[in-house]
This record gives C-alpha cells, sequence and structure tokens, in this order.
C-alpha cells in the first residue's frame, strides 16, 4: 500500500467535461448531464483501495446528506481493469449496490483521460466544485488514513461543502489527499 499524494488541481480551474460509462446504470452520463445545482463533487475512487475502504461511510454519508442540498456525487474509477480485476464495471456495480447506490453514478474512465484531465494521482482523490463548474476545493477528506487510528469524520470536506452552501470562504488552505496510486495503464 504505497502513499501518493494528490497534485491539488489550482483552485478555479474549469471542470473537465466527460462522457462517462456508468456502471450502475449502462448509460454513459457527462458532466452536465450529473452536475448539481448548488455544487458537484467529483472524487476518484476504486473498489479495492484499502484507502477508500476506510473512508467509506464517510462517502456515503456525504453523499446522502447533502445530496438534498443540491451537491451531485460522481464517482470515478480510472484504474487499469487488466492489471486490477476487481476494479472492472461489473465490480463497480456490485460495490456501489452494496453500498446502497449513494452517488448519482458510479463512473468508468476506461481510457483514463478523465482521471488525467482532473490531475487525479490517487484513490480517493477528491474535487469540489461551485454551481459554475469551478473548482473551489481539491483536498483531504480529514485527516484520518488507515494507519493513524484517527477517527474518520469527513471534516475537511465537510467544511468546504458548508462553506461553499452558504456563500462563506472556503480555506485556500487545503492538504492533498493521499491515497493508493491511481493504477494507470502501460502503454
Amino acid at each position: 500500500m504505497a502513499a501518493t499524494y494528490s497534485r491539488m488541481m489550482p483552485l478555479g480551474t474549469q471542470a473537465p467535461d466527460f462522457n462517462l460509462f456508468d456502471s450502475v446504470t449502462g448509460l454513459q452520463l457527462s458532466l452536465q448531464t450529473l452536475r448539481g445545482n448548488n455544487a458537484t463533487l467529483v472524487m476518484f475512487i476504486c473498489n479495492h483501495c484499502p484507502y477508500v475502504l476506510h473512508v467509506k461511510e464517510q462517502l456515503i454519508a456525504i453523499a446522502q446528506e447533502y445530496s438534498p442540498k443540491g451537491v451531485s456525487t460522481i464517482a470515478i474509477s480510472a484504474n487499469d481493469i487488466v492489471a486490477y480485476p476487481q476494479d472492472a464495471p461489473d465490480k463497480m456495480r456490485a460495490l456501489s449496490a452494496e453500498w446502497g447506490n449513494p452517488f448519482v453514478a458510479y463512473l468508468f474512465d476506461q481510457t483514463q483521460a478523465v482521471a488525467k484531465a482532473y490531475q487525479a494521482a490517487c484513490t480517493p482523490d477528491f474535487f469540489l466544485f461551485d454551481g459554475e463548474l469551478k473548482c473551489v476545493y481539491r483536498g483531504r477528506l480529514d485527516a484520518s488514513t488507515p494507519k493513524n487510528n484517527l477517527p474518520v469524520s469527513g471534516d475537511e470536506l465537510r467544511s468546504a461543502l458548508d462553506a461553499l452552501l452558504s456563500d462563506a470562504q472556503i480555506n485556500p488552505e487545503q492538504i492533498p489527499s493521499i491515497g493508493c496510486s491511481i493504477k494507470w495503464q502501460s502503454i
């Protein structure tokens, strides 16, 4: 479990558009179709990452809690499924069902072009966009990791969400997320 940090997309960056396969519905879905009225949270996750599994309850809770507030939570997996078949779309669909289908979509980035456009580096990697799809937060969920015994609270991401929804300033001092590296395809 080698730790990789977020690359930290510049604040104010326009969310890169996409049209990806949704593992749950089997449809091709775009950012424009999935975006929230007030905010859009794009997170790169995968099925097998211990960092993702460590925070899964908070990922589910945040998606469920903020959805009625106009926040759309989109999960994307970009891992190489040849090397990591447990991250294939059929397994993504099963995991999403096991978790209660909390996200508006669990998308598969087969070409990894979307992960590259977002400068995603690890799982989980979080990108919060305002109503105009400008990046306002790209950092960690909270300080907890699988080995540090700190409780998983989601406090850093929640703070950014709450500030955005109340038109308050989001702290620009944001700490990179940490997790397993995205499993890039060999060319």
